[in-house]
């Protein structure tokens, strides 16, 4: 509905709604939370998710990091129902490759009148700004020097060959532009302050106002969810669809994520892409998870929200406006609590990668069920994967104790009254014995007998054979950590501990 330039759009139709990221690099946090949004908004109404790739931008825009962008969706398990590699019904869903639409849409605008032929260059259009903060302490926009050419000077320019770009005629006396915004309410712009914007360049490539308004007609995009920096393009947008003769989208404008210092999220804060956490080790559930609560909540309280209750409770209405925090010790916590959730078998697949990079080789793998007797040596104390290798490292230094860590020998090993030797040269034997089975029960009950035998506490017998397996003071529980090995690399490193000592 239009009138006296109010639009409160409404829909009736399906909803359907799109993820349209610029091709010029990693997909941001910011971005991943838009497409989110989006994607639960669709899931939640049974409508339907569009990815459309906005890359008009030859410089930055590569095929290279369209593909960037689209494993990160895959990543996230965001599956879109159209767009590249899916392909739909309204495609192609590359900007590049919807020219035709653009100047189609021209052409209307062109026999309306409603656009018009520019010819200033832009050293005039700097000398008019410079002129224009100079008188007037500020810069108004563009003049409209070319507004009102008339058809033979309009012509002589052709005929010279002047390079020209189309601007949309901003009707005069354009009441304020008005639109309801599904998440900052009713909005107002004064239509006086919107200059005759550029809606196709020289070259003939549109601008992103005219491309983004052309795309989502003809994608009859129902709600445009997108970033609260988008906020002061959407009154010139509004006008390019009255100029079409179209009806808006309904738009909802998403808060900005701030940094724990409360300024915006950058590179200042450690990470800001998609690919950098998932290479960080958090799982994808953690992630949607975690970014779906920056400005959106299902009740206040909940935290923990799987992916089916996200696609079933999303709706607008609960997104704020105030902005949001991005807290990586909570999404550090909600990531271990994925990590909980996970079964064995689950563990074994997805940790696979980190697990290598501790030194695992594939024979490691092919035993029965070895990967997954990991989960319950660490898979509890995890919050992100990237702390494998340090965890489970010792387990693949064969016969060789590689690190001994300086403090753990002195505090355990080296000190004066210790009888760590001793203990060692006990452990030794037991661990050496085939006749016990090299089984993590029987081997710590066997261990364990020393303490009366050699009338020691606890902590003096399994301290130092920690310190000699592991390197360290602090390991995985020790002999379910041992069963995994192979006893004589066991073996070969108390030896060698003990005679340091």
């Amino acid at each position: 509905m239009k009138e006296k330039g109010f639009i409160m759009a409404q829909h009736s139709s399906p909803v359907r709604v799109r993820f349209a990221p610029s091709p010029t690099g990693k997909l941001h946090i910011g971005g991943a939370r838009t497409a989110i949004f989006n994607w639960a908004f669709a899931r939640a109404t049974g409508g339907s998710f569009v990815l459309r790739i906005e890359d008009t931008d030859p410089t930055r825009s590569t095929d290279e990091n369209i593909r960037i962008i689209v494993d990160a969706m895959r990543w996230l398990q965001l599956d879109w129902d159209e767009g590249p590699e899916v392909g739909g019904a309204y495609g192609p869903y590359r900007q590049t490759e919807r020219m035709d639409t653009y100047q189609k849409a021209l052409q209307q605008l062109i026999d309306c009148g409603a656009v018009y032929r520019c010819f200033c260059s832009k050293e005039q259009l700097d000398e008019e700004r410079e002129k224009m903060q100079a008188e007037q302490g500020g810069y108004s926009g563009y003049n409209r020097a070319c507004r009102h050419l008339s058809e033979q000077e309009v012509q002589a320019h052709l005929d010279a060959g002047d390079p020209f770009v189309w601007r949309l005629k901003v009707p005069d006396n354009h009441p304020a532009i008005e639109f309801d915004d599904a998440v900052y309410g009713h909005m107002s712009f004064p239509a006086d302050v919107m200059d005759d914007m550029i809606l196709v360049r020289s070259d003939g490539t549109p601008t992103y106002n005219f491309a983004v308004v052309c795309d989502d007609i003809n994608m009859q995009i129902t709600h445009v969810i997108r970033g609260d920096d988008h906020l002061s393009n959407t009154p010139r947008q509004i006008l390019i669809y009255e100029a079409l003769g179209k009806t808006p989208p309904v738009f909802a404008h998403l808060s900005m994520i701030l940094g724990s210092d409360g300024k915006k999220l950058s590179k200042r804060h450690g990470a800001t892409s998609v690919e950098e956490y998932r290479d960080k080790g958090y799982l994808p559930d953690a992630m949607v998870n975690f970014l779906a609560l920056l400005g959106w909540s299902l009740d206040g309280e909940t935290t923990l929200i799987s992916r089916d209750v996200l696609c079933k409770a999303f709706d607008l209405a609960r997104i704020t406006k105030k902005d949001a925090i991005f807290d990586e010790v909570k999404l550090d916590w909600m990531n271990g609590a994925y990590i909980r959730e996970l079964t064995a078998q689950q563990w074994a697949r997805l940790a696979r990668p980190w697990i290598e990079k501790a030194g695992a080789t594939p024979e490691f793998f092919a035993l029965d069920a070895w990967a997954e007797k990991t989960f319950a040596l660490i898979g509890q104390r995890l919050v992100r994967f990237e702390e494998i290798p340090d965890k489970l490292a010792f387990m693949f230094w064969g016969s060789t104790l590689k690190a001994l860590d300086d403090a753990s020998f002195k505090k355990v090993l080296a000190k004066a009254d210790s009888r760590a030797k001793d203990v060692l040269v006990a452990c030794e034997a037991i661990l050496a014995d085939t006749s016990i089975p090299w089984e993590c029960n029987v081997m710590q009950d066997a261990v364990k007998q020393l303490c009366d035998t050699m009338q020691l506490k606890p902590k003096a017998v399994f301290q130092p054979l920690r310190v000699a397996i592991a390197g360290n003071m602090v390991s995985p529980p020790l002999f379910e950590s041992m069963e995994l090995m192979k006893r004589e690399d066991c073996v070969a490193r108390v030896h060698y501990v003990a005679s340091l000592l």
